[in-house]
């Protein structure tokens, strides 16, 4: 991981936040004879028994499930919104270029779940997607039970034990303060992913150039 102090996230609040809002993850580990695997999934962050915890589900008997059950040892990695950054806009323009990014990493040990905690991350899961709406009809407690039954025995339930969370959040903390307006600036200009950066780098302005305050 790209591993420079001013580029990491200290909230804890604010890494389970960003875990919520991105919780599509890549979810790798290695198997029994140490070739990587990896799968994407939709994964919750909660706290169980004083511990932090990653659940979802996966289907049986893929690269990947074997993998875990061979070797527990995980690594989840959720990424946001990135964007390009140019040396042009510094206020010393002949500067490279650079990338913009958010990204949290999650080492820990899976573990795989009974019948029942596959139902409660279903439930979980669909309710979450659904906008909270326990009505829809794609919700796991309104499918028919026909075919859920059949469903849960394609796929298994997982927990993992968060071991270490690491985190980069790359919005230019290391550039001066005339540079890291002007990127804000520009950034705004540019598509989606542009502005959420922007956005992101505005509410931290304060943060990353404190004000001194003023003697009494």
């Amino acid at each position: 991981m790209y591993d420079l102090p001013y580029h990491k996230e200290k909230n804890e609040q604010k890494i389970r936040d960003f875990i919520s809002r991105y919780p599509f993850a890549f979810l790798s580990g290695c198997d029994a004879e140490n070739k990587p695997v990896v799968t994407q999934l939709p994964v919750f962050i909660e706290e169980k028994r004083g511990k932090k915890i990653l659940r979802g589900h996966i289907m049986k008997n893929t690269d990947h499930h074997r993998a875990f059950l061979k070797n527990q040892n995980v690594l989840a990695v959720f990424t946001g919104h990135h964007t390009y950054v140019s040396g042009t806009w510094y206020s010393n323009p002949h500067t490279p270029s650079t990338w913009n990014y958010m990204s949290v990493h999650a080492e820990g040990v899976i573990r795989f779940l009974d019948d029942n905690a596959l139902k409660d991350v279903l439930r979980m899961t669909t309710i979450h997607f659904e906008d909270n709406n326990q009505n829809s009809e794609t919700v796991f407690d309104n499918l028919p039970s026909e075919y859920t039954e059949r469903l849960m025995k394609a796929i298994v339930a997982f927990e993992i034990e968060i071991l270490k969370l690491d985190t980069v959040f790359k919005l230019s903390q290391d550039r001066d303060e005339e540079s890291y307006k002007n990127i804000i600036k520009k950034l705004r200009e540019k598509d989606e992913s542009g502005k959420v950066i922007a956005d992101e780098m505005e509410k931290r302005t304060a943060e990353v150039f404190p004000r001194e305050k003023n003697p009494e």
